[in-house]
């Protein structure tokens, strides 16, 4: 009998700026006994933030910090507070241990959603971890450099009826209304933004930053939060396979590299003299 041995919950790439891009929603990983409880389509796990780490490519050679997540958003969602409090109240939202797809599809077949006990041990196992190394990174980039930009990557299908009405616009930076980062930096971001001919941009449209953003975003402390939230179409088949489009992925990275730039510009510019 053979078996598989499970990844870490992260793997960390250590730069040598003040800029910290975490990727919590790129894992894929899916224990084989917790498959075995999923439908067909779940074990797909078609709202994965596919190929973040390509599409990002440009960060390492820029001396950022990568922290990627490694198992699915179905095992434990790495965006979501450890009590499972909904950021959005009053809109629908999948929670901490998802039971159902952003198509509103269960992800369970046979309803055997987990208990309390299960949402626990997945918490410890891979969220816990995940946060872990996340605070101590920041940690180590502000002690070094005396601010850190953390920037969190996300993308979704850019029409997703549950979620929002008519398509998303392609480029959605959220700062927790200001509260994340220096109100300068997020009017920079989404001037760049605006100014990238063929995409859409918006700051705390519908997505306004999920726990990472709020929760690690300590501008007092010059620690800086952005979450940018962009279509998948900007990049990448929608649809399965959800192959990675590289000629289509070319016209929004330049975009996404000024992005960056900027960021990290603004940090040394924070940096203690």
């Amino acid at each position: 009998m053979t078996t598989t041995t499970p990844p870490p919950p992260f793997l960390l790439h250590q730069g040598t700026q003040p800029l910290l891009v975490s990727m919590p929603h790129a894992g894929t990983y899916v224990p084989p006994e917790l498959a075995a409880r999923f439908t067909d389509e779940a074990r797909q796990v078609p709202d994965t933030d596919w190929h973040m780490e390509r599409l990002y490519a440009f960060a390492k050679e820029m001396g950022a910090s990568i922290l990627v997540a490694t198992h699915s958003r179905y095992v434990v969602d790495l965006n979501r507070p450890p009590d499972g409090a909904s950021l959005y109240p009053g809109q629908s939202v999948t929670g901490l241990c998802p039971v159902d797809t952003f198509d509103d599809t269960p992800i369970y077949a046979h309803g055997d959603v987990p208990d309390d006990a299960e949402v626990a041990a997945r918490r410890d196992a891979v969220w816990a971890p995940y946060h872990a190394q996340l605070r101590a990174e920041l940690d180590r980039i502000r002690a070094q450099h005396g601010v850190a930009v953390l920037w969190d990557a996300h993308s979704i299908r850019s029409v997703l009826p549950r979620f929002f009405d008519g398509k998303l616009p392609d480029l959605n930076l959220g700062t927790a209304e200001g509260a994340s980062c220096d109100p300068a930096l997020a009017a920079e971001l989404l001037d760049i933004a605006k100014a990238a001919t063929g995409y859409t941009g918006v700051l705390n449209g519908r997505f306004k930053g999920g726990h990472i953003t709020r929760h690690y975003g300590q501008p007092e402390r010059n620690i800086h939060a952005v979450q940018l939230e962009m279509t998948q179409c900007s990049y990448m088949q929608e649809a399965l396979p959800f192959d990675y489009l590289p000629d289509v992925a070319a016209g929004v990275q330049p975009h996404l590299q000024r992005m960056l730039q900027a960021a990290l510009a603004f940090a040394l510019r924070q940096a203690p003299r």
